[in-house]
């Protein structure tokens, strides 16, 4: 190596150093002049920058390791808070079942423990799916079968088999119906 950086290196000694910095072979065509100093600052630029790009790799797994840790530990917060609503209700089913009593008390105390779920359930942001008396809905509405009718428009809920939710405008479920179908409607 030269000891005074501004002189020149010769081309062999160029072809040289670039194969030991990068071990691939360099073609004297491929090399211009360069003095050792402008040789050191190229090699030196590039250790920094590998050396940024590990750290930079280094950062984005150790981010993407903590949004996985939070979005685990916020599902879990979100679960617990939602189960605490319903354990109440739970614990009144369970008390219901050991109850004496008659058939009609028996069911007073369920209609209070639905009451009292549908409430946790509103609390929650979970919505009830309108169904009797809308128009049928195929986005909030599955239809299990429908009713021959002229006495209610076409497409038209008439029975509710089983309820559905959502939570704003995410469906959590759909709601099962009976439609109404009107022939005079649909041939006119």
């Amino acid at each position: 190596m030269r000891e005074m950086e501004g002189d020149p290196m010769t081309e062999a000694e160029i072809l040289q150093a670039a194969e030991q910095v990068e071990g691939v072979p360099v073609t004297e065509a491929e090399v211009g002049t360069v003095t050792l100093a402008e040789f050191e600052q190229v090699k030196q630029e590039r250790d920094q920058l590998l050396d940024r790009m590990a750290r930079m790799q280094a950062e984005f797994d150790n981010a993407r390791k903590r949004d996985a840790k939070e979005r685990t530990e916020f599902r879990e917060f979100a679960v617990g808070s939602s189960v605490e609503q319903i354990l109440p209700v739970l614990d009144n089913f369970q008390l219901a079942m050991k109850a004496q009593g008659s058939p009609e008390q028996f069911r007073e105390g369920v209609e209070l423990i639905l009451r009292q779920m549908e409430e946790a359930m509103k609390q929650l942001g979970v919505q009830k799916v309108e169904t009797i008396g809308t128009q049928f809905d195929p986005r909030f509405h599955e239809a299990l079968g429908s009713i021959e009718t002229t006495e209610h428009p076409d497409h038209q809920v008439l029975e509710e088999v089983r309820a559905g939710y959502r939570i704003k405008e995410r469906l959590l479920r759909p709601a099962l119906v009976r439609i109404a179908v009107n022939h005079a409607q649909t041939e006119a």
